[in-house]
């Protein structure tokens, strides 16, 4: 029971950072999967992906649409970009290693902090 607690926490972290930032699988669901549960990093990535389909691609955008702040036609042409991008990283993800997928993840999260601490 506790550990469907933690899911659950997880879950509403990710939820109001991905109300507050637009930001939740990455950043949040995917590290607290893998350090607060121990899941393999691969498990965490598909099982992020498989939970932010419904919840926050509707109800978020919808309340964001609500307020006049949704560009229906950019968020169609990126949702394209989004799907084939998924598919081929899914493809690529599921051929490296575990070591290597948390590593290069760890890159990317790095450099994103790096581009946002810095000055425009």
């Amino acid at each position: 029971m506790g550990e469907y607690l933690l899911i659950v926490a997880i879950g509403l972290a990710a939820g109001i950072l991905a109300g507050f930032f637009g930001i939740a699988g990455g950043v949040v669901i995917v590290p607290a999967l893998i350090f607060l549960v121990g899941m393999p990093t691969r498990c965490a990535i598909g099982t992020s992906l498989g939970a932010l389909l419904p919840p926050v691609g509707i109800l978020g955008a919808w309340v964001y649409w609500r307020d006049g702040a949704l560009d229906i036609r950019y968020a169609a042409i990126i949702a394209v970009g989004i799907a084939a991008g998924a598919f081929l990283g899914a493809e690529l993800a599921i051929r490296l290693s575990g070591e290597l997928l948390r590593r290069l993840f760890a890159v990317v999260l790095v450099g994103l902090a790096i581009r946002l601490f810095l000055p425009k």
